[in-house]
């Protein structure tokens, strides 16, 4: 299974008056980890959005299990679950540093044409970089 791990630093900016970090927060945190997923894995998303090629997240199923806190090293883990023709199902979780798991959540994202705003088939070349790693 492919698997890339991006370290994320909990600044202030990051959290509530108490020092939490705000539940929406992990939300950035996860598309961060999807990106440095495709970058690890040599697939750049600016040359796909030069070929009016983009992927937007049509669903995701977030569990915030327990509070990430200013200045904590927290790990995003990300993997491809499953895909389909036009879709890739990412499941992410965030480790403290301690390893224990703070939240996870599976990602639905869909390959979409942006010159027509429709779905289109995921690029051969991701597909088999996907194919390759299970």
């Amino acid at each position: 299974m492919l698997t890339s791990t991006l370290p994320v630093r909990i600044y202030y900016e990051d959290t509530d008056a108490g020092g939490v970090v705000y539940y929406a927060n992990y939300l950035k945190f996860f598309e961060r980890g999807r990106t440095e997923f495709l970058r690890d894995f040599n697939i750049q998303q600016d040359t796909l959005l030069d070929e009016g090629i983009a992927f937007m997240v049509k669903k995701v199923d977030m569990d915030c299990i327990k509070s990430a806190r200013f200045n904590q090293l927290l790990s995003i883990e990300t993997e491809v679950a499953s895909y389909r023709k036009a879709s890739l199902l990412f499941t992410q979780k965030v480790f403290d540093e301690n390893r224990e798991l703070l939240c996870q959540a599976d990602t639905l994202i869909a390959c979409v044409n942006l010159n027509k705003m429709k779905p289109t088939a995921i690029p051969t070349e991701i597909i088999e970089v996907i194919t390759r790693a299970r």
